[in-house]
């Protein structure tokens, strides 16, 4: 039997090759003159090439490659293979609870007998700061006019001052610079430096504990906070392409602790999120294993018309992908509709690959690939190398020429031409309404039941209005009234296209004359200061700022739930008139809870949709029909006289985003700022965790783990601790957004002399177990069978009391009962995170039973060592007369079989089968350790 680090069989067919006087080496997989190459999916020669250049007859055997290479016949036949991506990215809501378990790790080891040097990354790692920062201030609290035309520009307050370009302009990356003449920091500034202070302020812990780690833990590069959003740096910067490691070449592919990891797709990098527990083990590495997926072919064909964005493209492919099923598929995009899409729009695309649930939506490396790396200032010596090593391993792609198309597991096509413009929402990313459909759609659903599309407002409440005093004048709140507008996320601030777009359109509705009502919250939080420096060099910023969009930060920020408070009287009418208000920002998901608490309704939107609806104030608009205002000439202005075609802004676009701009910004990346860079970190392999914290402490995973595996553990006579509906997002379970005052987390955290003002956000506190225990399923949103209301409690079955999830949990611990919880379809859907594992299993729950899963969430849990069970034959609990009332026992066998299917035994003396959803080899190993990490550990002793 081979052991690990066995010669590789295929070192026959390693050839090299010379580029301008460098000789590089690789793995030529034309080589192996093996008809059933060419006829792979590109995406599956990527994965073929991993197992080739990885295979020890170890981790990776001879008989993986030729699995692989028979993808045609054993695609749909659940073959397990192992896969070995090149690096692993992570953002900091999943990059410091992964830290926190690398020096937990190492402190057991140690206690184990152990050497603590051994737990580090040895693939490479990096983690961008991007999670962190809210949108606490909006607007400025200087607020000028822009004046387009030169004169005068005034201050809101009164006082007067002239108009020049730094005044107007927000503070960037680029430049600190104050205006020499007037002495006052830019516009934008103002709220980009509060938001920036109260992030280091909340957050001063964790970014000294990952300054630890990036000094601790080798091969792991830290980018410091402020320089963009983790997809967005990764498209930008991080992105290889092809990896060249001493001279060998080979493609770039990566996991990612965030399930938008996807976006790189776009580029030609295969790339897709998993959970935190697995990107560790990744890290320390393992090999990924795997089912061989079906890839589906997207062709695409026809151009997209004028006035269409590449966001309302990708909320159209969601909607149609999600209708034909495509769960753990790998989706491939094809036809020649593809090459009149730029990088930006195919990254587009591919960011969003999670919303219609595919693993990874895959555009192949082309020409428009390598002028993109040319336009991010990559150097010529990678284009080079990069261009030549695809062309000779048949990974460099023609999308005009058919004959290069390879064989797919399916077929679908959509014609661009027949792309309208359009949202997505109330409560979901693949509920798409057209723009034109809007208002009608938004009534139905105030009509509707509750549920994805349906707020059941009484018919006598739905004309309710509740008057407001904002800033001494009066306006009226109804439902439908826009309250976030939001210029958000790496889906659409990765792409100049839809950002200049924005701007143009702002510009055009200054001159106008129209403006946004001052108590919307607007903002602008981009991606990367690149974004910055080709809306300041366009001339379009003030214009945007004008119109309160001004830069609030560079991080997700609302997309992922830190929009902030909002005004006052904004909220108190709101919560008195009930309404369904609504935000609209250009992100990547709206799930219920999400955005903000007191936004029931939220639309994705292209960030000139989201300047449209904020100078509506409502969703019940038809743009066709109905005007935004009028200008001062008293015209009625409507959105087809100020919107801006794709020649328009393309024609802006060529002209101004230079390779000059990315080279500036990215060679600071790593220098941080000067908070940054006055941070005082410890030293030492070993953590010196601080009792007193309530950011990071020592989690107890590991506290009773011994050297030897123990057997696994049957489910006996377990209550059900919730008993849940269909689509329970990941949201649901944990929560990354404000912590409310009267939770049990606030308790928690009060109890330690914290104040509301400081509590944070429960992303921000993923260090803390003690914090995301309590916050496990504490979404105010959560409906639960055994209420009548939603919201984060349940019912203690033995006693009858209802309570908060976590106070409940707590109890059956003490009593010494075992729970699970029951639901329904998609469980665990939405962002890959691990805390939605990790605090049920704190938690005390043993199991899960659903109708299905969502893929990244299901890893985690058997990460984890809880059980993922799944209803056989169609069956669910309704079906099955389950009330959640019974007490549900399993015998969990020590030979289990993946994918075995077990006996249920109610206490009424009832039985019904589930299938265990352990799909491979190698996750039952993880779940008789008791978890991915558990098993890690055991391998370093």
């Amino acid at each position: 039997m081979a052991t690990e680090g066995s010669s590789n069989p295929f070192e026959g067919i390693k050839k090299t090759t010379e580029i301008d006087g460098k000789t590089y080496s690789f793995f030529n997989l034309a080589e192996l003159k093996d008809a059933r190459y060419d006829k792979l999916p590109y995406s599956i020669r990527v994965v073929l090439e991993s197992a080739i250049r990885n295979c020890d007859e170890f981790q990776v055997q001879k008989k993986d490659v030729e699995n692989i290479l028979n993808w045609e016949k054993n695609q749909s036949q659940s073959v397990e293979i192992p896969f070995k991506p090149a690096r692993v990215i992570l953002q900091d809501f999943t990059g410091v609870p992964a830290v926190v378990d690398f020096a937990a790790m190492r402190d057991a080891v140690k206690r184990l007998g152990g050497d603590p040097e051994k737990i580090n990354p040895i693939c490479p790692a990096d983690l961008v700061i991007d999670h962190s920062i809210q949108v606490d201030v909006s607007r400025s609290i200087l607020k000028y006019s822009p004046n387009p035309g030169g004169g005068q520009s005034s201050e809101v307050k009164g006082s007067q001052r002239s108009s020049c370009n730094l005044c107007v302009d927000p503070r960037s990356p680029i430049s600190d610079q104050i205006c020499p003449f007037h002495k006052r920091k830019t516009q934008g500034a103002d709220a980009l430096e509060q938001n920036q202070e109260l992030e280091f302020e909340r957050n001063k812990e964790r970014f000294v504990f990952l300054k630890w780690g990036a000094t601790a833990l080798k091969n792991m590069l830290i980018v410091p906070p402020g320089s963009g959003i983790v997809h967005q740096v990764n498209l930008e910067y991080l992105a290889r392409v092809v990896f060249n490691d001493g001279g060998l070449l080979y493609p770039d592919s990566l996991v990612g602790t965030d399930s938008h990891t996807t976006m790189i797709n776009g580029l030609g990098v295969v790339g897709w999120g998993v959970g935190g527990i697995e990107a560790e083990a990744v890290m320390l590495g393992q090999a990924i294993s795997m089912v061989l997926p079906e890839v589906v072919g997207y062709k695409l064909t026809g151009k997209v018309d004028q006035l269409v964005t590449s966001t309302d493209v990708v909320l159209t492919v969601t909607k149609h992908l999600r209708q034909i099923g495509v769960v753990g598929k790998f989706v491939e995009f094809f036809g020649p509709g593809v090459s009149q899409l730029s990088i930006a729009d195919r990254a587009t695309i591919s960011n969003m690959c999670p919303e219609y649930g595919a693993t990874v939506g895959f555009f192949p490396v082309d020409e428009k690939s390598l002028e993109y790396l040319r336009q991010t200032g990559r150097s010529e010596e990678r284009i080079k190398f990069v261009e030549k090593f695809l062309r000779e391993i048949r990974l460099f792609r023609n999308y005009n020429d058919p004959q290069e198309d390879p064989v797919f597991s399916q077929v679908v096509e959509l014609d661009l031409s027949t792309v309208t413009s359009c949202c997505s929402g109330p409560k979901r990313p693949h509920d798409k309404v057209t723009v034109s459909e809007m208002k009608v759609d938004f009534n139905t659903c105030l009509n509707n039941k509750i549920g994805f599309k349906g707020f059941a407002i009484p018919p006598d409440k739905q004309s309710t209005k509740v008057p407001i005093v904002f800033d001494n004048q009066e306006y009226v709140l109804s439902h439908g009234s826009v309250v976030i507008a939001a210029i958000t996320s790496c889906t659409n601030t990765s792409n100049p296209s839809v950002m200049l777009g924005a701007g143009v359109l702002a510009k055009k509705a200054v001159e106008a004359g129209l403006s946004v009502k001052p108590y919307i919250k607007t903002s602008l939080s981009p991606g990367s200061g690149v974004v910055t420096y080709y809306l300041r060099d366009s001339g379009v910023t003030p214009y945007l700022e004008k119109l309160g969009f001004d830069i609030v930060g560079y991080g997700c920020m609302t997309c992922i739930g830190n929009s902030g408070p909002l005004p006052e009287p904004v909220s108190e009418a709101i919560e008195k008139g009930d309404l369904v208000a609504c935000g609209v920002l250009s992100g990547n998901r709206n799930f219920e809870g999400r955005i903000h608490p007191l936004t029931r309704a939220n639309y994705l939107a292209s960030p000139p949709l989201v300047i449209a609806y904020a100078l509506a104030g409502t969703v019940l608009i038809d743009f066709e029909k109905d005007p935004l205002g009028t200008n001062p000439e008293g015209k009625l202005v409507y959105l087809r006289d100020i919107w801006p075609t794709r020649e328009e802004i393309q024609a802006v676009e060529k002209e101004i985003v230079v390779p000059a701009m990315f080279t500036d910004v990215y060679s600071r990346i790593q220098q941080g700022n000067k908070r940054w860079n006055s941070l005082v970190a410890p030293e030492g392999q070993l953590y010196p965790w601080d009792d007193k914290s309530t950011y990071i402490k020592s989690p107890p995973f590991f506290e009773k783990m011994g050297k030897d595996v123990s057997k696994p553990e049957s489910i006996k006579d377990a209550h059900v601790l919730l008993n849940l509906g269909d689509s329970v997002t990941t949201d649901h379970i944990s929560p990354a957004g404000s912590i409310a005052r009267n939770s049990p987390a606030a308790r928690y955290l009060g109890n330690r002399g914290l104040t509301p003002r400081e509590f944070n956000s429960y992303g921000s506190r993923r260090g803390n177990d003690a914090v995301m225990a309590r916050g496990t399923f504490a979404n105010i949103r959560l409906v639960n069978k055994f209420l009548s209301k939603a919201g984060p409690r349940t019912r203690h079955i033995l006693s009858g009391d209802e309570m908060d999830i976590f106070d409940a949990a707590e109890r059956y611990q003490k009593e010494g009962r075992q729970v699970i919880i029951l639901a329904g379809k998609e469980y665990g859907s939405g962002s890959s995170r691990d805390w939605a594992a990790k605090g049920p299993w704190i938690l005390g729950i043993k199991a899960v039973i659903a109708e299905s899963y969502e893929r990244i969430h299901r890893s985690n849990l058997v990460g984890m060592g809880i059980i993922p069970f799944q209803y056989v034959g169609g069956q669910t609990a309704d079906s099955l007369g389950l009330t959640g009332t019974e007490t549900f026992s399993i015998d969990v066998p020590d030979d289990l079989k993946a994918g075995q299917e077990l006996q249920v035994k109610l206490s009424d003396g009832r039985t019904f089968q589930v299938k265990t959803r352990f799909d491979t080899e190698v996750e039952l190993t993880y779940f008789r350790h008791g978890g991915i990490l558990n098993y890690m550990i055991r391998r370093m002793l």
